[in-house]
C-alpha cells in the first residue's frame, strides 16, 4: 500500500523527499566529509611513513657496530686500529670492518667544531664500522671480550639511538592514532548537526510520511541512504585529494629542496613514498567514512523520531 501511495509521487521517491540531493545541507555535509576524510588520510599516510622509516632506519643501525679507538699513552693508534679491524673481520657473523681515515673522522666533527680547523695537532679517536650479516646470530659479546685486549677500544652497538628511535616512532603513531580518533569525533557531531538539521527543516514531509503509513524504520533508512551516498563521495574525493598530496609533497621534496634539507627530510619521511601498504590504508578510508556516515545518520534519526513521537 505504502509503496503505491509513493509511486503518485515521482520526484518524491527514495531519500529525496526527506534529503534533497541538492539541498544545501547536502553539499555543505559532502564538503566537511571530503575534508575530514582528507585530514584522516594525511594522518593515516603520514604514520605510515614516518613508521617505515623507523624500522628501516632501526633495521640498517642493528647491521651496523661501532668500534672506537682513543688515544693511549705509550701506544700508537694505527696499531691498535688494525689489531681492531681484525679482532672485528674474524668475529662471526660480521661481513665486513672498515676503519675511517683521519680527514674522515674530521670530517665528522665538522657540525660541531665547525669546518676548516686544523686539527692536526689533537689526536682524534678513531673509528671501524663493522658491517653486519645478521644481528641476532652475529657474535657481538664475543667481539667486545676480545677488544678488551686493544689497548683504547670500546664497542658501540647503537642500542641507545634504537631504543629512542623505536620510542619516538611509537609516539609518533600514538598521536596520529589519536588524531584519527579525534577527527572521526568531530565527523561524527558534524553529522548528526547535519541530520538533526535536515530532519527540522523537513519536519513537514517526514509528517506526511508517517501519515501514510511510513515506519521510522523506513524514514530512518530513507536518510541511511542518502548519508551514506554522501558518505562514499566525500571518503572518494578525501582519499584522492591525499594521494594527490603525498605525490606533490614527495616530487616537491626531491626537486625544490637543496640536497641536505632533502636528506634529513628522507631520513624521516622516506621521500613521502607510501608503498602498497600506504595506499591501501588511504583506500581504506573511504569505506569507514562512508559506513560511519550512514550508521549515524540513522541513528540520529530514529533517536529524532522517538523523542517527536
Amino acid at each position: 500500500m505504502l509503496d503505491r501511495i509513493l509511486r503518485l509521487f515521482p520526484r518524491r521517491t527514495g531519500a529525496a523527499p526527506i534529503v534533497p540531493e541538492k539541498s544545501v545541507a547536502g553539499r555543505t555535509l559532502l564538503l566537511m566529509i571530503t575534508i575530514m576524510s582528507f585530514l584522516s588520510a594525511v594522518t593515516l599516510g603520514g604514520v605510515v611513513l614516518v613508521q617505515k622509516s623507523a624500522i628501516a632506519w632501526s633495521a640498517d643501525v642493528g647491521r651496523e657496530v661501532t668500534i672506537q679507538i682513543r688515544p693511549v699513552d705509550g701506544q700508537q693508534i694505527d696499531t691498535s686500529v688494525r689489531s681492531a679491524v681484525s679482532l672485528a673481520q674474524s668475529t662471526p657473523g660480521v661481513t665486513a670492518a672498515r676503519a675511517l681515515t683521519v680527514e674522515e673522522s674530521q670530517k665528522l666533527l665538522e657540525p660541531w667544531l665547525g669546518a676548516g680547523l686544523d686539527l692536526t695537532a689533537i689526536e682524534v679517536p678513531r673509528l671501524i664500522v663493522v658491517q653486519l650479516a645478521d644481528p641476532v646470530d652475529a657474535d657481538i659479546e664475543g667481539l667486545a671480550r676480545n677488544l678488551e685486549s686493544v689497548p683504547g677500544a670500546s664497542l658501540d652497538t647503537h642500542a641507545a639511538w634504537r631504543q629512542q628511535l623505536n620510542t619516538m616512532s611509537g609516539t609518533i603513531v600514538f598521536s596520529g592514532l589519536m588524531v584519527l580518533v579525534l577527527i572521526g569525533a568531530a565527523t561524527v557531531l558534524a553529522i548528526v548537526f547535519a541530520t538533526r538539521g535536515t530532519m527540522a527543516t523537513n519536519r513537514e514531509i517526514v509528517d506526511v510520511l508517517h501519515f501514510i503509513g511510513a515506519s521510522n524504520r523506513f524514514i530512518a533508512g530513507a536518510f541511511q541512504g542518502r548519508f551514506l551516498s554522501i558518505g562514499l563521495q566525500g571518503g572518494l574525493l578525501g582519499a584522492v585529494a591525499a594521494l594527490l598530496f603525498f605525490t606533490l609533497i614527495g616530487t616537491a621534496a626531491g626537486n625544490m629542496l637543496s640536497s641536505e634539507a632533502g636528506a634529513q627530510v628522507g631520513v624521516l619521511f622516506g621521500r613521502f613514498a607510501l608503498g602498497a601498504d600506504g595506499i591501501v590504508g588511504i583506500a581504506a578510508v573511504v569505506p569507514v567514512i562512508a559506513a560511519l556516515t550512514a550508521i549515524t545518520s540513522r541513528v540520529t534519526v530514529r533517536r529524532y523520531l522517538s523523542e517527536a513521537s
